[in-house]
């Protein structure tokens, strides 16, 4: 019987959590979009989470642990994942909007982004045995940066930033804040198999996009995400 102190145990921190959140982000984007999605082999120690221009998004998730998500695209890349999103499932080009700044624009990121945590948040139950939730994203387009700090939330906090590129090589940027933690396997278990992607999406085809619409950027960005954050 392995000891209380067993360094044999295998352990998963906050790398880990991160490589499977990048992960989930390739998955989703790639299926959604039919294109290669793919991000860099080295990632950023950060202080503080920000929100940056052009599009910015992000989730909290609670539970077994807490933490934040912010995703960051530049205008080019969410242009990008926007059509190649909607002209795989069907719709003409010359339906598409033409500017980043349109509801439309930030309807379909929402749902992306929905998309992408809610495939991370089925891993973490499935392999790490523990449930987090996740609320609704927040998308807003923005036109200067707005600081996102997560201190009064998370009691030891450990941030990250990663860079992703699409297929025409638009960056768009993640960033994870945790509570510091490691989870430690104390004895074997089968891991249930993850849904097949083609499946869900054909599942979020049938249904509508739904997100929160992006308000304008300016002060009243930074109250309202200020006082979602509970600060």
């Amino acid at each position: 019987m392995s000891s209380p102190t067993d360094t044999s145990r295998t352990t998963y921190g906050t790398e880990d959590l991160l490589i499977s959140l990048c992960n989930s982000v390739t998955r989703v984007l790639g299926v959604a979009t039919h294109s290669q999605i793919h991000y860099s082999g080295m990632v950023q120690r950060i202080s503080k989470t920000c929100l940056k221009p052009d599009i910015g998004c992000f989730v909290l998730f609670d539970g077994g642990f807490s933490g934040l998500v912010i995703i960051n695209f530049t205008a080019q890349a969410a242009m990008e994942l926007y059509a190649n999103y909607l002209l795989n499932m069907g719709m003409s080009k010359d339906d598409l909007v033409s500017s980043y700044t349109s509801d439309e624009v930030s309807n379909v990121m929402g749902e992306l982004m929905n998309q992408v945590v809610g495939d991370f948040t089925g891993k973490v139950r499935r392999e790490l045995q523990t449930h987090i939730t996740q609320n609704q994203p927040k998308m807003l387009v923005l036109n200067k940066q707005v600081q996102l700090s997560v201190d009064a939330n998370l009691d030891k906090p450990e941030a990250r930033r990663v860079t992703f590129y699409t297929s025409a090589n638009h960056i768009f940027y993640l960033e994870l804040a945790i509570d510091r933690t490691e989870f430690i396997k104390l004895y074997d278990f089968e891991a249930q198999e993850a849904p097949d992607p083609d499946a869900l999406m054909a599942q979020s085809q049938e249904a509508p996009v739904v997100s929160e619409s992006p308000a304008p950027a300016g002060q009243d960005d930074t109250d309202a995400l200020l006082k979602s954050l509970g600060m």
